[in-house]
């Protein structure tokens, strides 16, 4: 039987504390709206621990403008200071995966994971994973992506890492100019 026939997906979030623990994972870059739901979507589900995969090393190299993502520690320390923002009575454990499944193919006491519709092959794949290993498989948890007002376009880190590199190319381009019209 294949696992997606397994796995069960709930596509409407289950009711708060409905997990001892679930698990979560993206890269988490400069910490915006989107991220923000995504976690506390997370968070409300656990009544224990929350567990975040934050991206690193080689999980980083398809990334549009990768030299302008934050460092890992402050991106790490962003997550677990939100999610013990609105949920301090969580156990958070937040670390650097480098591959795409992290703790969630080792962490037996996990129940759920949460995904996006994007991200649902990887949770997918996590089950998958979990199954050849003989750990349960988890709860699948579908959160809705959350769209920028302005454009209806899906909030990204990307954007914002495109709108940094635009900002500073316009700089350096006024720079170059100011520098050429002294040298007249």
């Amino acid at each position: 039987m294949a696992i997606q026939e397994d796995s069960v997906i709930v596509t409407r979030v289950s009711a708060p504390n409905s997990y001892g623990a679930v698990v979560i994972g993206g890269t988490f870059d400069r910490l915006h709206n989107g991220h923000r739901l995504f976690l506390k979507a997370a968070a409300e589900l656990a009544s224990h621990r929350i567990v975040v995969g934050v991206c690193d090393g080689p999980m980083l190299n398809k990334k549009q403008f990768r030299d302008l993502i934050q460092p890992i520690e402050r991106r790490i320390h962003n997550v677990e200071d939100y999610i013990k923002s609105i949920k301090p009575e969580l156990v958070v454990q937040v670390e650097p995966i480098t591959d795409p499944y992290g703790p969630s193919i080792v962490d037996e006491n996990l129940e759920a994971i949460v995904v996006s519709k994007e991200t649902l092959p990887g949770g997918l794949s996590v089950n998958k994973k979990r199954a050849e290993r003989g750990l349960s498989l988890l709860k699948l948890e579908v959160v809705d992506l959350v769209s920028d007002e302005s454009s209806g376009d899906k909030l990204s880190s990307t954007a914002l890492r495109k709108l940094e590199a635009d900002k500073a190319q316009k700089l350096d381009e006024a720079h170059g100019i100011l520098k050429t019209s002294d040298s007249m």
